[in-house]
């Protein structure tokens, strides 16, 4: 569901993907940067950020990408989003301030994380935002915990591999560390992570997640879903048009809106000019999509 690192190779492509060692002697974890936090949930020591202020809308979640972490996917977005109703913004195993535990990356793991987490900041109920990876996160955690989940925001991620454009597993699959020195993902890694040395190993658990473990998510329990989801994609994404396509109508969408019955729950947001690396950096195109479907409480219908 995810779409993990798109960069380079040394002829020329940089194709990886967005959408996952440890050295003895590592240095004591820093305390959390304002206005971060730490929870210890499932045997980790996992990092959030809560910014604005409580109110009557849900809180937004913000589910980060693979390699990276809030800063890099969401420093755009957060600063207006955080205008309107409270954010918290989490990041997984082995990704920005938190630390790797031994357990390899798989969603089912970083969603039960991530509502353990909110579970022990007291909220019940919220709006999720998942890029790539955090897309999967966002989906797993609807699909199990939809008691939780009041909308679902699911930007460049997929059912399953088979969303994805033909060869980019195989790029994944050659994906090595030093690829990606230079890097946003990796300078951030570097000047946030706990043992900053580990780098290598988040790649490797990346490598190994998206070559052997792409969550698929059966068609059934996603057309099952009761949130109201907006799916988003850039024109030039690493995941399939025609997928995206196919994951609006299983969340009931592509429908007929000009009847009495209105518009579907779900919704259909095509980025014009974009990427799967620049879609969480187009706030101008995405922050009114995302307000309009966060602040939407009825469909239309005709008179």
């Amino acid at each position: 569901m995810k779409i993990t690192a798109l960069l380079a190779t040394a002829t020329a492509l940089a194709a990886t993907a967005l959408l996952t060692a440890c050295t003895t002697g590592a240095r004591t974890p820093p305390s959390a940067p304002a206005p971060g936090a730490y929870a210890d949930v499932n045997g980790l020591h996992m990092y959030y950020e809560i910014h604005g202020t409580p109110s009557s809308a849900p809180p937004l979640v913000l589910l980060h990408g693979a390699l990276s972490g809030i800063g890099t996917d969401f420093g755009q977005l957060i600063p207006e989003l955080a205008k309107t109703r409270q954010v918290i913004a989490i990041e997984q195993q082995a990704h920005g301030h938190t630390a790797d535990i031994d357990r390899p990356l798989r969603e089912e793991q970083m969603a039960a994380d991530t509502v353990a987490l909110l579970h022990s900041i007291g909220i019940q109920r919220a709006d999720l935002l998942g890029y790539s990876m955090g897309a999967g996160i966002a989906l797993q955690i609807t699909v199990t915990h939809p008691e939780l989940v009041h909308k679902q925001i699911l930007a460049a991620g997929s059912l399953d591999e088979n969303g994805l454009r033909p060869g980019l597993l195989d790029g994944i699959a050659g994906l090595q560390p030093e690829m990606l020195h230079g890097t946003t993902f990796h300078n951030d890694y570097l000047k946030n992570a706990p043992r900053p040395q580990d780098f290598p190993q988040l790649v490797s658990r990346i490598r190994e997640h998206d070559t052997t473990a792409m969550p698929r998510f059966p068609i059934a329990a996603v057309r099952a879903a009761t949130a109201p989801t907006l799916t988003v994609i850039g024109d030039s994404d690493v995941i399939r048009l025609d997928h995206a396509l196919e994951m609006f109508r299983a969340f009931g969408g592509d429908i007929q809106g000009d009847t009495p019955a209105g518009l579907p729950k779900a919704q259909l947001a095509i980025l014009p000019g974009t990427s799967h690396l620049s879609l969480v950096h187009r706030p101008e195109l995405l922050l009114p999509i995302i307000s309009a479907f966060l602040s939407n409480t009825t469909t239309q219908s005709i008179a």
